[in-house]
């Protein structure tokens, strides 16, 4: 099922007995697969809990770190938008990030841990202990999937019938991102490049204008590239790649291309969203990467050719095309930093915003960062399929994760080669907490293996 009818099954759904709230979006039709296919049941780990699978990645291997602060977001729900300065605070935001920064390298101060961050990925991808050098550039990949007009949280042409959904990336959670690489780890903002480049996408004007109002010349360097510029100005568009593809494991999938702006760049920051996801039952940083990718003869800029392959509905030890997107040398293989922005977490991918009755009823207020794709993305699980409002978290969910930290001799017994080259090694270790009030994983329980995390207020 492509996007398109995938959003007219969610508009031609009855009324009756929806909630209608300012920060709530109804979402009882997400709850259905697409046509054909069975229902998703809730989400169950098919593995107990500290039972880590694959090897750990980064300085610290399998280290997460998750940093909340309600100070962050005070939006009442009605009032403006929650993007706007009076109720997302700029400086918590900061202080969040390089708090994160700092903890992920167990450095004492954010020049340290950058350099450290870069130097590990250089060691680690053969390149020698080096840093960041100007003229090295940095592919910034956010999630824009609701950014489809030229006003920042307004309705995509054909759709203005339907609730506006403003489940958005934090404008102010990226232009954190960027004023850490700029004035701490010394980033030159020419070399620095934020993208979605689906074809109905946008990098919206509220995070250009905020990283723009920076009167340091390199802050006006940063790029844009996108799907769509709306007329808006001041954003590239893409070039497919067409000597890099990327060659899904499925012999139905098509290859895909990734654009030149993006192979052409040495480092990658995975800056995804943290929330559920009506077909796939999360999105996350694997998914993430859905705005990368073009298929010439299937749709230009479009992921929907994917559809079929990540669906939560799948069993245990399926084929599941993240695993090629993660693995792939100029996506997951030059990734230094993976970041989830869940300041303000959507209920699914097309609805707003709401708080979290597991964080007593506040904003989610959260941001977490990892060098591990697969550590990252368990957290997040567990994060989300422990908050009763995030309903979408259904069927195994968890497919990819096991997957991809078996990726060398996974359980659905699939060759990923995605480069053309030899088969994938794990992309990083996977378990689940031992319960959602201490949330202990093994490492946190003295053991050598698994995940490590480590949360701040």
């Amino acid at each position: 099922m492509n996007r398109r009818r995938f959003l007219k099954s969610l508009a031609a759904a009855p009324a009756a007995g929806l909630v209608r709230v300012p920060f709530l979006c109804p979402s009882a039709a997400m709850a259905q697969p697409p046509r054909g296919l069975p229902p998703a049941d809730p989400f169950q780990p098919s593995e107990e809990a500290n039972s880590p699978i694959g090897e750990g990645l980064g300085i610290h291997p399998g280290r997460v770190v998750w940093v909340r602060d309600a100070n962050a977001t005070t939006w009442d729900g009605v009032t403006g938008h929650w993007w706007d300065d009076a109720y997302t605070n700029q400086k918590v935001v900061h202080s969040m990030t390089s708090q994160l920064v700092r903890n992920l390298a167990g450095a004492k101060n954010g020049r340290q841990a950058w350099d450290a961050l870069f130097r590990s990925f250089n060691d680690a991808h053969g390149q020698g202990s080096s840093g960041y050098r100007p003229g090295e550039r940095i592919a910034i990949k956010v999630n824009c999937n609701q950014d489809r007009s030229a006003q920042w949280g307004t309705a995509s042409p054909g759709m203005e019938t339907r609730p506006v959904p403003n489940g958005l990336p934090s404008p102010h959670a990226v232009v954190a991102l960027i004023t850490e690489l700029i004035e701490i780890a010394g980033v030159r903002g020419g070399d620095i490049m934020i993208y979605d480049v689906t074809g109905i996408r946008n990098v919206g004007q509220p995070i250009r204008a905020r990283i723009q109002a920076n009167s340091n010349p390199e802050f006006q360097a940063v790029k844009y590239l996108v799907g769509t510029d709306y007329d808006l100005g001041g954003r590239m568009a893409p070039t497919p790649d067409m000597q890099n593809p990327v060659r899904f494991a499925k012999t139905e999938l098509p290859e895909a291309y990734l654009p030149r702006q993006v192979t052409e760049a040495r480092y990658m920051i995975n800056m995804a969203l943290l929330r559920p996801h009506g077909m796939a039952g999360v999105t996350l940083t694997a998914k993430n990467h859905f705005g990368s990718v073009y298929f010439p003869n299937d749709g230009g800029w479009s992921p929907r050719t994917l559809h079929s392959s990540v669906l939560r509905t799948q069993p245990m030890g399926s084929y599941n095309a993240l695993v090629d997107l993660i693995g792939h040398r100029h996506l997951g293989g030059k990734t230094m930093l993976y970041v989830l922005d869940g300041l303000y977490t959507a209920e699914h991918n097309e609805a707003s915003v709401i708080k979290w009755a597991s964080f007593g009823d506040q904003w989610a207020s959260s941001m977490l960062m990892s060098q591990d794709p697969v550590a990252i993305d368990s957290v997040a699980l567990d994060l989300l399929r422990n908050e009763p409002r995030a309903t979408q978290v259904r069927g195994r969910a968890d497919n990819y994760l096991h997957e991809a930290a078996q990726a060398m001799k996974p359980p659905s017994g699939t060759i990923y080669r995605p480069d053309g080259r030899g088969t994938l090694p794990s992309l990083g270790v996977h378990e689940h907490w031992n319960n959602p009030t201490d949330r202990k994983y093994s490492r946190n329980l003295g053991r050598k293996e698994g995940i490590e995390l480590l949360a701040g207020a």
